[in-house]
């Protein structure tokens, strides 16, 4: 069981080969490939977390598509002054599958 926690968009994901997983928008290359930058890999009974080893581990993925996620309604209201603001965010995301882990 060959599995890596990669680190995208600010956060941490753990990815296997075949493992979909929706990140923060990110640009692909021309062919729709990407690489993921790895903090972590479980390869059976041996765990690597060394920086200089897992600069040579390559995490690719191929963008399925872009989307946009759920509507977020920001509200903002203070008492006896009238004061009302209503913002509205949908965050940019990507859907990618896991290809290889090398």
């Amino acid at each position: 069981m060959v599995y890596a926690v990669v680190r995208a968009g600010g956060r941490q994901e753990k990815v296997e080969v075949g493992t979909i997983v929706t990140l923060d928008r990110i640009k692909a290359d021309k062919d729709g490939n990407i690489e993921l930058a790895a903090v972590l890999l479980v390869d059976g009974e041996n765990i690597t977390s060394d920086a200089s080893s897992l600069s040579k581990v390559k995490v690719t993925a191929e963008v399925l598509e872009d989307l946009r996620g759920p509507k977020i309604v920001i509200q903002k209201f203070k008492n006896k002054t009238g004061y009302k603001k209503r913002q509205g965010h949908r965050q940019e995301l990507t859907r990618v599958k896991v290809t290889g882990i090398k």
